[in-house]
């Protein structure tokens, strides 16, 4: 995952200590101008370069090779990506102008006497750290950004991607892990206190994974807060196939009639790609709503319970993926 390896962004005063604590030591080990020399070189280097460093371990939210519009999206919800290329844009700011200042003040260095140098190495450390203090807020935004974003779930978007939605126990996370091997394996988004679970699967030797999404299509879109409405958008960008669970018995505690209304929804924003309606709970059959039975039309019915029709429902959603991996060039 594109986010899980940001290294850790040091604070204003930590970057400050270093360079500064290291161009000490880099003065002792020679004597006179070179010293000086010595002392600006070495916390100007480490102040840019670590800068720097911040900056280039992001990926570039601005090109579709870098960020997946799926993870684009999902960044957003949680952090404001225009937010965080500002401070990125302003941390290497400051390590430009670190650079400029190490390039002032060096000259001035070399042909002049020990106190006069010493004097101007101290107005260019002066300056150095009045850069660092400028961008305190930005690098502790870019740490929080990386905290925040480090730990999401391990989604491959390029893979065929089924997503299962639907009420609270309709049976999408039984049925994920009857025919995955996530058997009970989550990972929790930043913005939902529930697990989400990804499961894989292979066939015909592709792997394909389903995303079982609680907290986030389990309810109606008036009921999702600006954050978790972002993060379905996100999704858009993931699934090839959406399976929408229902349970016509009501037993799962939401009646018949909200759970299509929550069918409807789901089909009207994920309009380009397959949507199907699935009933789960066929072993209950005697106790499904038969009034509403007609508007249900249900594509496929299953029993998780028992496994009746689960792997149809499973090849059903590949036949509708259609998924064709691209082959390498072959001359």
């Amino acid at each position: 995952m594109i986010f899980e390896d940001l290294p850790t962004t040091p604070t204003s005063e930590e970057l400050i200590d270093k360079a500064f604590s290291r161009a000490a030591r880099a003065g002792k080990a020679k004597g006179g101008l070179e010293a000086q020399q010595s002392m600006l070189q070495t916390a100007a280097n480490i102040i840019s370069d670590n800068l720097e460093n911040v900056v280039t371990a992001w990926p570039d939210f601005e090109y579709e090779d870098d960020v997946h519009p799926f993870y684009y999206e999902l960044a957003d919800a949680i952090v404001d990506v225009d937010e965080l290329r500002q401070a990125l844009s302003e941390t290497m700011w400051a390590s430009r102008k670190a650079r400029e200042i190490h390039n002032e003040y060096q000259p001035r260095l070399r042909k002049t006497d020990i106190d006069t140098a010493r004097k101007h190495r101290k107005q260019a450390f002066a300056r150095l750290a009045d850069i660092v203090e400028q961008v305190d807020d930005e690098l502790l935004y870019i740490n929080k950004s990386r905290n925040d974003l480090r730990d999401l779930p391990e989604i491959n978007p390029e893979e065929p991607t089924i997503v299962v939605a639907g009420y609270p126990n309709v049976g999408k996370s039984s049925f994920v892990n009857d025919v995955t091997s996530a058997r009970g394996e989550t990972a929790s988004y930043p913005f939902t206190t529930k697990g989400i679970g990804v499961g894989h699967f292979e066939h015909e030797h592709i792997r394909h994974q389903i995303v079982d999404t609680p907290g986030l299509l389990d309810r109606p879109p008036a009921e999702r807060n600006e954050i978790e409405s972002q993060a379905v958008s996100a999704i858009e960008h993931l699934a090839d196939c959406m399976l929408v669970m229902v349970d016509p018995s009501a037993e799962c505690g939401y009646p018949l009639a909200s759970q299509l209304e929550l069918r409807d929804s789901i089909a009207a924003q994920f309009e380009t790609v397959p949507v199907l309606t699935i009933a789960n709970k066929v072993d209950r059959a005697e106790a499904w709503d038969e009034s509403l039975l007609d508007a249900l039309d249900a594509d496929y019915e299953m029993s998780v319970e028992t496994g009746e029709n689960v792997e149809t429902v499973l090849e059903a959603a590949v036949e509708a993926i259609d998924f064709e991996p691209e082959l390498p060039f072959d001359g």
